[in-house]
Formats: structure tokens, sequence, C-alpha cells
């Protein structure tokens, strides 16, 4: 059966997508430059000899040009991620997060800026959308799917947690397949601290006359948090 294809773009519609891609790399680069809190609609629009009110035919806040920047360094970190994973067999569980984490480093030091807009400080006054979420959970849903093969696998060590940890766990535990234990959600939620933390102290230079290796220290990072996941 002949897949349908969709009708070619006029045109018009593709004018407005060369430039949209414009306004967003512009933006990009001046992200690198003045940070999140300091993009400027403005700003792009003079760098791309524009007058200020045609850009907003395009983006019609400063927020909704941020949001798609967001957007798009999730889904650059989940491109990067998802690859790396695919490359291990399913039952290494092991290898599976050590391919998340190195991919997840290996983008974020070549995006540095970008890195830091998604997993930085707020910018004061904006608020992420619905839009955001999707994007948000493909690198956390690789996660999500180790822990729940590895609930799945059935070996691991027991041990409890109290009431008031496991009423804070209730907004993750709704995005868990059901049954698996408050235990093995903390732990995840230690590695994914860990990995986050971790690549966001190296790009921010805290590790400068601090760390003599970071390769080596962060291959040992991500295997420790491997044993404390018990994933073999």
């Amino acid at each position: 059966m002949t897949e349908p294809t969709s009708a070619p773009r006029t045109a018009r519609e593709r004018a407005r997508a060369e430039l949209t891609a414009e306004i967003v790399e512009s933006a990009r680069q001046h992200l690198a430059v003045e940070g999140a809190a300091g993009l400027s609609l403005r700003a792009v629009a003079r760098d791309l000899g524009m007058v200020s009110s045609a850009i907003y035919r395009y983006f019609p806040s400063r927020d909704d040009l941020l949001t798609r920047l967001i957007i798009d360094a999730y889904n650059a970190l989940g491109d990067a991620t998802e690859a790396a994973e695919a490359e291990v067999k399913r039952s290494d569980l092991r290898g599976r997060w050590l391919a998340i984490v190195h991919g997840a480093r290996d983008w974020a030091l070549a995006h540095p800026q970008e890195w830091s807009l998604i997993y930085g400080s707020p910018v004061p006054g904006y608020v992420a959308p619905q839009d955001t979420i999707g994007p948000a959970s493909r690198t956390t849903g690789l996660l999500t799917g180790i822990l729940a093969d590895l609930y799945v696998r059935g070996d691991l060590t027991p041990h409890k947690v109290g009431r008031s940890v496991h009423a804070a766990l209730a907004p993750v535990r709704s995005a868990m397949p059901p049954d698996v234990p408050d235990d093995l959600i903390v732990r995840g939620l230690m590695a994914w601290t860990a990995m986050v933390g971790t690549i966001s102290l190296e790009i921010n230079g805290q590790f400068h006359n601090v760390i003599a290796d970071v390769d080596e220290y962060y291959d040992h990072v991500m295997s420790r948090t491997a044993d404390v996941l018990e994933l073999g």
C-alpha cells in the first residue's frame, strides 16, 4: 500500500519556515552571549535586518521564542540519548544507562548554553507551557524504561521508605509503571540528579582546580549510580 504524501509547501510557507529557522538560530547565538534572561526579540530582529514589529508575526512574545529554544534543546538531547541507548542490547540494563549518561554529557559539552537553558537557573517571569513536557520527557523516559525493566527482572534488594517520602513521590509515581516500589523510584531520582548535577557542575566550570580528569571522574560516578540502581 502506498503511503500518502503531504502536499508540497507553497513558496510562502517555505519562506516562512526559512525565516523562522533564521530567527531561532539568531536567538541561539544571543543565548550564548546574554543568556536566557537577556533574550530580546528586538535584538534578534535587529540582527536579521527586520523591523521589530515583523518578528512578532513569527513569535508573538519573548516567551514564545524561549519556548521554541527549550523544546529544540530537549529534542536535540533526546535525539542524542535515544540514539546512544538504542545501540545497546535491551537486556543490558547497565549498558543502556551508561549509554544514556554519556550521550547526555557529550551533547551537553557540545551545546553548553542549551544545556544550561533546560537545566540551569529558571528564567525570571517565564513559565514553561505544556508543550515542553513531551520533549522534556524523552531522556527521562529512557531511565523510566530501565527502571521498569529492572523491576520486572525482580532481583532487587528491598528497602522501605517512610510515609512522607511516599507522599512526596506522588507526581513522579504517576509516570511510572504500576507497582514499582518507592525505593526504586528514589534510586532512579538519585541517579538522574547525579547525572544532571555532575554535567552542570562541569559545564559551569566548577571542577576547575578540583577534578584533574573529569572524564575519569564522570565514568566512575555514573558507574556507581549503576551500582546503586543494581543494574548488574
